[in-house]
Formats: C-alpha cells, structure tokens, sequence
C-alpha cells in the first residue's frame, strides 16, 4: 500500500482534524501540519502528497488581523496548481474558493448545529463517493459562503446555503460542513464560539448541538470513504 504525506493546516487550538486523524492512524500514513496559531512554517510543495486545510473563527479576508492568511493562500493555489490532493472544510473551503479566484462574503445568515444538506438535483449519487442518497444531518458552523470554481462540480446544498460543497478537477475537495466532526472537536467548537449561539432562524444552542449525537456515526462514515476514494486515486 502506498504511503501518503499528510500535511494540514491548522487555524485555531480548537478545530482539529477531527475523525481524519482515526484514518490517518489506521492506514499508517505520515502526518506534518502548520498550526498558525504557533510559531510556523510551510512545507515545500514537494514535502507532501495531500494538504487538508481546516476551520476558523477568522474570514479569508481578515488579513489585516491575520498577516499570514495571504501566505496560506498563496500556498492553497501552489498546491492545487501543483496537483496535490487537497480538502478545505469549513473556512479551509473558503480559503480554495478564495485561492482559485473566486469571492467569499457573508451568507444571509448563520448555520450553527446539525442541519440536513442534499446532493444537487443534476449530481449522479449513484456512482459517486460524495453522494449521501437523500438528506444527512451534519454539523455546522459557518457564516460566510462562497462562490463556485470555475468548472467545479457542486456537489451539496442546505436550506440555508447554497453552496456546500464542490469537487474541483478530480483532487479537490471543498466542504462547508463537518463530516469529520466528533463529539470532542464539538464540544472544543461550542465552548470556544457560545456567544455565537445567539437566537436564530438556523442557530442551536449549546445543549442542543450537544446533545444530538447520533448524528456522528454517518457523518465520519462519509469522510471515510472520501479519503479512501484519494487514497485509491492516488494509487493509479
């Protein structure tokens, strides 16, 4: 089996990688990251096969709070440009749209807790690794939203944003949700982001984000297979 070089990037102490970290393990695969809320450096494009990009409080836009988002841009479009597998979740999403050219702004409102997303009308569920067969409930917790690549496949919506997910070429991978949420990087999000969860339209509370964990078990499911799908592309 061939082994790939992880590396991902890693914004806030509270928003790791989640169930990723489960299969990484499993299948043996050296891991690197840059935690950009430590003392950090980038690799070489050429020091890693797949780059994973996670979550943030922060927007793609906040540069001028966060100096080192135009670097870590600069660095996305590298990787994509460099056919690296590469999957951004959550503000990681924004950071490819953002990297490819496209505008990230502030959805109509807040989608915080478990929400159901569907695959797009026109997507064949049938034959793909990201179809879901109907409705999942899964967790969020975002407030901008983006634009699609150009020549991207949109893959998920939700009833309170459009946009949840594409496939750009076959390699890379944005999701606005968490398929890899479990019940600890939850609870990290929840304590580090309540006076988030304030009343609204698509906003639950603490104990009800908490408490809804029957929900993990498909969502992780999911994240599974998409990796072993890289995985196996990777081999060919």
């Amino acid at each position: 089996m061939s082994l790939i070089r992880i590396h991902y990037l890693q914004h806030v102490p509270f928003e790791g990688i989640g169930c990723i970290e489960e299969w990484i393990i499993e299948n043996n695969h050296p891991v690197t990251n840059t935690k950009f809320f430590e003392k950090h450096s980038l690799p070489g494009i050429d020091d890693f096969d797949w780059l994973i990009i996670m979550g943030g409080p922060m927007g793609v836009y906040d540069e001028s709070h966060y100096p080192w988002l135009k670097v870590e841009k600069d660095f996305i479009r590298k990787a994509i440009e460099g056919g690296k597998t590469v999957i951004g979740i959550c503000l990681g999403a924004q950071l490819i749209a953002a990297s490819l050219g496209c505008r990230v702004y502030p959805n109509k409102q807040k989608e915080i807790g478990w929400f159901n997303i569907e695959n797009v009308s026109s997507f064949e569920q049938n034959e793909s690794p990201f179809s879901i067969n109907g409705k999942l409930t899964v967790f969020h917790w975002h407030g901008d939203t983006f634009e699609l690549p150009d020549g991207s496949t949109h893959l998920y919506f939700s009833k309170a944003c459009l946009n949840q997910g594409f496939l750009y070429k076959r390699n890379v991978l944005g999701l606005q949700f968490h398929f890899e949420a479990t019940p600890e990087s939850v609870y990290e999000m929840v304590t580090n982001g309540e006076d988030e969860l304030v009343p609204g339209a698509f906003i639950q509370s603490r104990d009800s984000i908490l408490s809804q964990t029957k929900f993990y078990k498909d969502s992780n499911n999911i994240m599974f297979r998409i990796l072993q799908h890289f995985s196996n592309q990777f081999k060919i």
